[in-house]
Parts: structure tokens; C-alpha cells; sequence
């Protein structure tokens, strides 16, 4: 019988095949067919610490047997409160406020519906009305509307057009061209209400990198002018950059702050959007037509914040910092061995994730993109290309023997094509 499953980002007319996972554990994911499957993109980019984190899974079992769900709209309970105070201690002193929502899409539509309302509100008390919103090129907020609208146009997005709003580009800081991105935002952020960015590295663009110095400039630029700087550390929080927060190379604080993925350790979805005072105060009134209009039903759902409470717990209590440390140099070393044994193009590494082109630099929509796909899955490695692009992004408990698994079957494929 043919699923009736719609699988995201999965063209089904090319009837690939779609195995059935039925258990994780670790860096490994196991399939109804009997195979072991190394997971060496993180599930998606979501899982820190390994699959069934036997701390996190606790947590979820234990929050189970007390409550699953409450609506958060004037109600509140322990793992929320928990997890905010957690989260207010890991960050920078100035992001003073927690708002929950359930993916990363989400929690940046949040921070945008964030940034608007706090210009209105400068606006009703005679100040400057600001509403455009600055983005780099090449960048990837998500699948709502306003994220696609801040995010780069083309095949993601191109069937949903005529619902986005328009936006001001700067062009990405490619090493040596620097100073026309400064530019740009310069001008784009005299009358700007927010800069949004990925700090460190374009996830979905193509894993494109550029250094914390650029970031400060960046975050400089935007302070002068008075204009929101929002962090997008969705894929870049919680250590896949070497740090807990991108942002921290840079010695920046962001105004709004944008956390998933790796916020339960990858076991639930949950996200929040961390805001500064002024955000808070901008909303903060006896009216009530002046709060903040945004939720889900779902909102800080007990159980999904237990986990993420855990995995807060896991960060202080465990040497996750040295695992990532060791993590990012087995990277490095692997990089290096693979780029002297075969033809790629721009090798490079930030932290735990390491990315190369091959091909002949057709982007997203590369055809080699299927055949690497089929040869990684026939090697039992869940490699996931951009395109022409190769990223690996492991779980920090992944092994050295593991990895050079995962390069062995990297190094396979790019013999073959």
C-alpha cells in the first residue's frame, strides 16, 4: 500500500526511496530493514547531544505523568518558569525576556511582529515610524510568511510571491568585498526598524561562512542607526558554531534573539524568541489593545519545555564544551585529509560544521544533488547535500571511527561522480 505521506522538501514524482526509521540512539539511526544509519546531519541540524539522551528522555517521561498540556495565554507552570530562568542565566544580562513558540520559523516571525510593534509604539508616542526590514542575501529564516519574505527569493519561495512583503538586501560579505556589505547596511539602516541575520554561517544558503569580525561590524552599524539587530542562532545556537551562541565570537548582544533546534537537545519542537527590556516595555501598557498579538495553541507545552530544561542541565553539568572542542578538530582533521585526497571546492569549517562544494557549482537545484543523496543512503549515512553543496553537522557524542566513516563514504561518492 503507497503512504499517504507528504514528505517536506521531497519531490515524490521521483518515487525515491524513504526508509522507515524505528529507533535512534546516539549518533546512529536504525531502520525496519535491520540497517545502522549514521546520523551525520543531526536529524536536521536538531540533535546536540545524541539521539535518546537518556537525561532528556527521563525528563520527558517524568513530565508525562504530571501535565501535558495547559493553554500559556494568562496561565503559566514549573518547566516554563524553569526553563526561562535557565535560559536568562546562559545569555547575555540584557535579553531579559522569553517569549515561547514551536519551531524556528516561528520564533523568527515572532521576533519580526516583535521588532514592528516596538516601532509603533515609538511611533504613538511621537517618534519616527520605522517599518522596513533589512536581510543579507543568500539567508534562510524559514517556511511562514514572514520569514520567507526575509529570507532569499527563488525555488523556495517562488509559487508564494504575490503573499510576501519586500524587504531591503545587502549583499553577503564575501571575504575581501566586506566593505560593500557595510555600505549597504549603512544606508539601509538609516530608516530600518531591524537587521536580521544568521551570525557566522547561511544555513539553508549553502553553509556560507564569513568571520566574527564582520558580524561586529555589522552589529555596530545597526546600533549607530538605532535599528534591531535580531540573531538568528536557530541552527547556529547551542554550540554547532564552537560557542553556545554564534554571537558570543563576535562579542555582540543582539536586541531579539531567535533559539530551536538544538533548544531541547532535538527531542521536541520547541523555540523561543529572547527580547531585550525596551521590546518588553515598547508592549507593556494598561491598554489592552497594545500587547502582543502572537500565539500558538501549543505555546511552552510542558512537556516539550522539560526536555529543554534537561538539556540546560546537561550544558551545566556535563563537559559539552569539550566535546564540541573535540568534535570541531576531528573535523578540521577529516576536512583537511578529504580535501587532499579529492577535487573540492572551498573547504571550510566553523566550529562543529564543516561544508565543500563539488560539481561544477550549479547552487540548490545542482543534479548531482540526487545522486549523492542515493549514494549516501546506500552507505548508510544520512548526508543531506544543499545542492552542490556537501555539509556534515554530527551529534556531539559521534566517535572518531564513526566520522571517518561518514568522510569514507563522502570520498566513495565523489570518486564515483
Amino acid at each position: 500500500m503507497t503512504s499517504p505521506v507528504w514528505h517536506p522538501f521531497t519531490q515524490h514524482g521521483l518515487q525515491e526511496p524513504i526508509p522507515l526509521v524505528e529507533r535512534g540512539e546516539g549518533a546512529f539511526l536504525h531502520t525496519a530493514d535491520g540497517r545502522r544509519v549514521i546520523d551525520a546531519i543531526s536529524s536536521w541540524w536538531v540533535t546536540t547531544h545524541g539521539h535518546a539522551h537518556p537525561r532528556i528522555m527521563q525528563a520527558i517521561r517524568d513530565q508525562t505523568g504530571r501535565l501535558d498540556q495547559v493553554i500559556f495565554a494568562g496561565w503559566t507552570h514549573e518547566p516554563a518558569e524553569t526553563l526561562a530562568q535557565g535560559l536568562r542565566a546562559m545569555v547575555p544580562d540584557t535579553l531579559t525576556r522569553v517569549f515561547f513558540s514551536d519551531s524556528g520559523s516561528t520564533s523568527v516571525e515572532v521576533a519580526l511582529k516583535m521588532a514592528l510593534g516596538y516601532w509603533l509604539a515609538r511611533a504613538d508616542a511621537g517618534g519616527e515610524p520605522r517599518h522596513r526590514i533589512v536581510v543579507m542575501e543568500h539567508s534562510y529564516h524559514g517556511d511562514t510568511i514572514g520569514t520567507m519574505s526575509v529570507g532569499e527569493r527563488g525555488v523556495f519561495n517562488r509559487a508564494y510571491e504575490p503573499l510576501l512583503f519586500d524587504v531591503t538586501r545587502v549583499p553577503f560579505p564575501e571575504q575581501g568585498q566586506e566593505q560593500a556589505t557595510y555600505d549597504a547596511l549603512a544606508a539601509a539602516c538609516r530608516d530600518a526598524a531591524a537587521f536580521v541575520v544568521e551570525p557566522l554561517v547561511l544555513g539553508a544558503g549553502g553553509m556560507k561562512m564569513y568571520p566574527p569580525a564582520v558580524l561586529a561590524e555589522m552589529r555596530a552599524i545597526c546600533a549607530a542607526s538605532g535599528t534591531l539587530f535580531i540573531a538568528d542562532e536557530v541552527m547556529t545556537g547551542w554550540g554547532r558554531t564552537g560557542t553556545l551562541l554564534a554571537c558570543e565570537q563576535a562579542g555582540v548582544v543582539p536586541d531579539i534573539l531567535c533559539l530551536s533546534k538544538g533548544l531541547t537537545g532535538g527531542a521536541m519542537p520547541l523555540a523561543v524568541t529572547m527580547a531585550s527590556e525596551p521590546i518588553f516595555e515598547a508592549h507593556w501598557s494598561t491598554d489592552r489593545a497594545r500587547m502582543f498579538f502572537h500565539s500558538s495553541s501549543y505555546t511552552a507545552n510542558p512537556i516539550a519545555c522539560a526536555a529543554a530544561a534537561a538539556n540546560l542541565a546537561i550544558w551545566r553539568e556535563e563537559p559539552v564544551a569539550a566535546r564540541i572542542d573535540a568534535l570541531a578538530a576531528m573535523q578540521r582533521e577529516s576536512l583537511a585529509a578529504l580535501a587532499g585526497a579529492h577535487r573540492i571546492r572551498n573547504a571550510r569549517q566553523c566550529g562543529t560544521i564543516a561544508a565543500f562544494e563539488v560539481g561544477e557549482g550549479e547552487g540548490y537545484m545542482a543534479d548531482i544533488a540526487p545522486r549523492l543523496l542515493a549514494m549516501f543512503r546506500d552507505a548508510n549515512v544520512l548526508l543531506r547535500p544543499l545542492g552542490d553543496t556537501i555539509y556534515v553537522m554530527p551529534p556531539y557524542c559521534i566517535d572518531r571511527a564513526t566520522l571517518d566513516e561518514v568522510y569514507a563514504a563522502i570520498g566513495v561518492a565523489i570518486a564515483r561522480l
